[in-house]
């Protein structure tokens, strides 16, 4: 069969185009999964220098010398989260520490529902009866462990991530404008020059955009909710305020993430009754009024997005990056979509991309 087709001269059945094509995407998707401690600091990096790069641009302008640009905003920038770390920093800690306890509460929750659900006897031999408290307090002690183990490796590999990605920010700031002219000047064709220049300069307009306009439209919805919060009497709120600012970033998931938490916390706070509901109730109401009224008023249409290629580009990024690759889900698909309208082969996908 082999010397029939070289005879013929058509290609093998395994040398088809879109077979290819699909191997080289597998691949790519492994490589992305594989080299996330590599390749997650870069992309953050890059993503949060189109943010960052107008105003160290403003202040080169003003006479300011490039790397001390760079150090000044990114040092205000570093100075904003360490302030707001330093205000959740206590109320996180003390429900960290309950934790083992509230995964133990919620361990009991759920093997009562599944009792009541699915009635099962255990047989003689095995013995009834309540757990002694000896066993509860020894399996509660290893649970906390658990926790504790978790926390230190997920603490240092932070800590590195983060670094990483602040150097190579400062970097990529200070050698901004350096990195875009050596980069135009690789293309050879000059209207093709434009065409890079262009679409650089729009996706960073546009991640900037989204990222800034997203930061206020959060800060709004976090206070709005922390207020409510502490209206209702749940303890913390301002923990329960900053954690919902930053997971709307989250398209979709983000909120429901949240609606989980509240409801966790209600029933911590107010026991297993109806007062259990109000705090997922009153940060769905202030949601649903941003969503529908103050978000399309600040983003217009220039950033909107057709909601199902959102929801897949989260989906995606979140299962090869976790939380941050669901973050950085939306400003790569901006910057698709930049790309997409300067690439002849790839203008298709716009009409996909794009909302009405």
């Amino acid at each position: 069969m082999i010397r029939a087709t070289l005879a013929t001269g058509s290609p093998p059945p395994f040398a088809s185009p879109w077979l290819m094509r699909t191997l080289v995407l597998v691949a790519v998707v492994l490589l992305l999964e594989q080299a996330r401690p590599v390749l997650l600091p870069i992309v953050i990096a890059i993503v949060f220098a189109f943010v960052l790069a107008a105003p160290v641009r403003f202040l080169r302008r003003h006479g300011v010398h490039e790397y001390v640009a760079s150090g000044l905003v990114l040092g205000a920038v570093i100075g904003a989260l360490v302030l707001v770390g330093a205000l959740v920093a206590a109320p996180a800690a003390a429900w960290w520490q309950r934790a083992p306890q509230i995964v133990h509460n919620l361990v009991e929750v759920a093997q009562r529902w599944r009792d009541a659900l699915f009635p099962y006897e255990a047989p003689a031999s095995l013995g009834a009866g309540p757990v002694p408290a000896a066993a509860l307090g020894e399996r509660i002690a290893n649970e906390g462990w658990t926790f504790t183990r978790l926390a230190i490796g997920e603490t240092l590999s932070f800590a590195f991530s983060a670094s990483a990605t602040v150097i190579l920010l400062f970097f990529l700031l200070a050698s901004e404008h350096w990195l875009v002219a050596r980069t135009v000047n690789l293309v050879q064709s000059p209207r093709a020059r434009v065409l890079v220049r262009s679409g650089l300069r729009q996706a960073e307009r546009d991640i900037g955009l989204f990222i800034s306009t997203m930061s206020i439209v959060n800060i709004v919805l976090g206070a709005a909710t922390g207020f409510a919060l502490w209206a209702i009497g749940l303890p913390n709120p301002v923990l329960w305020g900053t954690t919902t600012a930053v997971l709307a970033f989250v398209p979709y998931l983000g909120p429901l993430l949240v609606t989980f938490l509240l409801l966790l916390a209600g029933n911590v706070a107010f026991g297993a009754g109806l007062a259990m509901f109000a705090p997922p109730a009153a940060f769905l109401a202030l949601h649903c009024v941003e969503a529908n009224f103050l978000s399309p008023m600040f983003m217009g249409h220039r950033l909107r997005l057709r909601p199902v290629f959102v929801f897949v580009a989260v989906m995606l990024w979140g299962w090869l990056w976790g939380i941050a690759g669901a973050f950085l889900a939306v400003p790569l698909l901006l910057a698709l979509r930049a790309l997409c309208k300067r690439v002849p082969r790839l203008r298709r996908v716009c009409a996909y991309l794009e909302a009405d």
